[in-house]
């Protein structure tokens, strides 16, 4: 596989920044504000970034401040975002530091055009004028959201999210800044995760079939990184050239490194029902169904059934959840 990505040279996946910070990753940290171009809520824009309740590369504390810890190509940072009026104020640690606050914009959806949406549905109408903070982020960072993404591949959220937990508590690195009794981890590099022996992926009940996945994505991981730059087909068609990446696995990457407003995510368990139950008041409908109804917003896809999952009108539960594997033990 590796040889098929040799010939192209890796581009970052925003543009290049100024060398990183000569102080101490703990030292004062670098500072910014930035003004959104119209209504901002950080909580839904952020939202995409969390992998559960105690996700140890993000938090939201009790005054409203979200804390985000990341591997930049620049190397590990730290980014505390808050709102302060009307603005937003950011400070960053690190040797990611510089890297993080010139992608601030980005990050909480400065490239994103929400009068792009329009609604056909009065369902859509109303959750937008509910909800006129939601912009789509872009973190440009490919393995920060692909590696968690095969995590959930098959699994309950809440397994995803335990082993999300403990392979980066256990083999990343604690993120930089005043971030102690936040708990916070950056995730492994490329050759952290091709490092873990086989007996943590099953402590951290992750089969074969999708630890097989993550090593194989992390030997190609620079050329992974430049789909950030690239339009969404382009872009899914270089993530699922790695075996076991498929549409709903580079869709949900995609989503958050590249702020794809298209990109709706397709092979999913639930979402067809919920977009059936919302539009067409049928929760029976399957993946060719969601995609004909979502058809009046082509080019804003993902957008619609984010709008359509922050309206609540989801079907109620008829089945049971998925029950919860276990291999740590065999």
């Amino acid at each position: 596989m590796a040889g098929r990505f040799a010939p192209r040279t890796a581009r970052a996946a925003l543009p290049a920044q100024p060398a990183p910070p000569s102080s101490s990753p703990d030292g004062p940290p670098l500072t910014r504000e930035w003004t959104p171009p119209g209504p901002l809520d950080l909580r839904l824009v952020l939202a995409p970034l969390r992998r559960g309740p105690a996700d140890p590369t993000f938090r939201m504390v009790a005054d409203g401040t979200f804390w985000r810890a990341t591997r930049t190509p620049e190397g590990p940072g730290t980014l505390r975002v808050a709102a302060r009026g009307d603005r937003v104020a950011a400070a960053a640690w690190g040797p990611g530091a510089d890297w993080l606050l010139a992608g601030l914009p980005a990050l909480l959806g400065a490239e994103d055009d929400p009068d792009a949406f329009v609604p056909r549905h009065r369902l859509l109408a109303l959750t937008r004028h509910r909800r006129p903070g939601l912009r789509l982020l872009r973190t440009g960072l490919v393995m920060e959201s692909l590696i968690p993404s095969i995590l959930e591949q098959k699994v309950t959220t809440d397994e995803a999210y335990r082993a999300w937990r403990h392979l980066v508590r256990r083999f990343g690195t604690p993120a930089p800044g005043p971030t102690s009794d936040l708990g916070l981890h950056v995730m492994p590099d490329p050759r952290g995760w091709a490092m873990i022996p086989s007996w943590e992926w099953h402590k951290a009940n992750v089969d074969a079939k999708r630890s097989s996945t993550i090593l194989r994505a992390v030997r190609v991981a620079r050329r992974l990184e430049e789909a950030a730059t690239m339009n969404l087909p382009e872009a899914q068609a270089r993530l699922e050239l790695i075996p076991g990446i498929g549409p709903w696995t580079s869709t949900e990457t995609l989503q958050r490194s590249n702020g794809a407003a298209d990109a709706v995510t397709v092979g999913d368990l639930h979402l067809p029902g919920i977009v059936g139950h919302a539009l067409a008041d049928n929760r029976d409908a399957d993946d060719e169904e969601m995609l004909t109804l979502l058809t009046p917003y082509e080019g804003q896809r993902h957008r619609a059934t984010r709008l359509i999952l922050l309206s609540g009108h989801t079907p109620a539960r008829r089945a049971p959840r998925m029950t919860p594997g276990n291999i740590t033990n065999l």
